[in-house]
């Protein structure tokens, strides 16, 4: 894991402006994710929200701001950037016709590590994936299982930065507690965590701020360790998100 100075947010975005096409998406997005912290940005469709991961990635370049990632720019160095985020997407791409073992494997040796089994079964068991699942073809399993695969391969990386988008879209209840247990543990072992969701009782649960934005801007966020009226922010959430 790269190692930057713990005063310094490891992921940070000020004033960011970015259009696409003719659409001004972010009109001056300012955020920032320090050393084990998770942050939870929610918003409505055309909100920002996978624009603002997009640009994270260094696959979109601002109009106007800065983004770092662990220090780095994405826009000028975005191969290393990547290489200190792990990003878990809402919908999975796993090959099908190889087992959650295989398929990790694989992916894991794109990025040019290679973990034993028991790492890897260590992994799967944070990420709640029974073990007689794991030798068994991913083209069998729920989107559930499919993505507990994803979030075992997050975990392995072992990066400075976590971007989770929409992470617990088709777990069920008990996966998904499970799920906020993991990334709790993540953060305890300094991982800066962006989650972009729907799911503001989700992100109550385990994130130490929330952001909600509309507009390409954050209107308004709240710190759920201080206290939040969640029915509140659920009217003032959905009356944000279909603005």
């Amino acid at each position: 894991m790269t190692t930057v100075p713990t005063t310094a947010p490891r992921i940070s975005l000020k004033d960011v402006a970015l259009t696409r096409g003719t659409r001004p998406v972010l009109r001056g997005l300012s955020l920032t994710v320090n050393v084990g912290e998770i942050y939870a940005l929610l918003g409505g469709n055309g909100a920002g929200k996978s624009t603002t991961v997009a640009a994270l990635l260094g696959f979109l370049k601002p109009d106007a701001g800065q983004i770092l990632v662990a220090d780095i720019d994405p826009v000028e160095n975005a191969e290393r950037a990547r290489r200190e985020i792990a990003y878990l997407p809402e919908n999975v791409a796993l090959y099908d016709q190889l087992s959650a073992y295989e398929n990790i494997s694989y992916f894991m040796a794109l990025s040019g590590t290679e973990p034993s089994r028991e790492a890897m079964d260590a992994a799967l068991d944070d990420a709640g994936l029974q073990p007689e699942a794991r030798p068994l073809r991913i083209g069998g399993f729920s989107k559930g299982m499919r993505q507990k695969v994803a979030i075992a391969m997050a975990v392995l990386r072992d990066v400075p930065v976590l971007l989770l988008d929409e992470p617990t879209s088709g777990l069920d209840p008990r996966a998904t507690a499970d799920f906020n247990a993991l990334v709790t543990r993540l953060k305890a072992r300094g991982t800066a965590i962006l989650m972009v969701t729907h799911d503001l009782l989700g992100a109550a649960d385990c994130a130490d701020r929330i952001g909600f934005l509309a507009a390409g801007q954050i209107v308004e966020e709240v710190v759920p360790s201080k206290g939040m009226d969640v029915l509140a922010l659920h009217h003032r959430y959905g009356e944000v998100a279909a603005a």
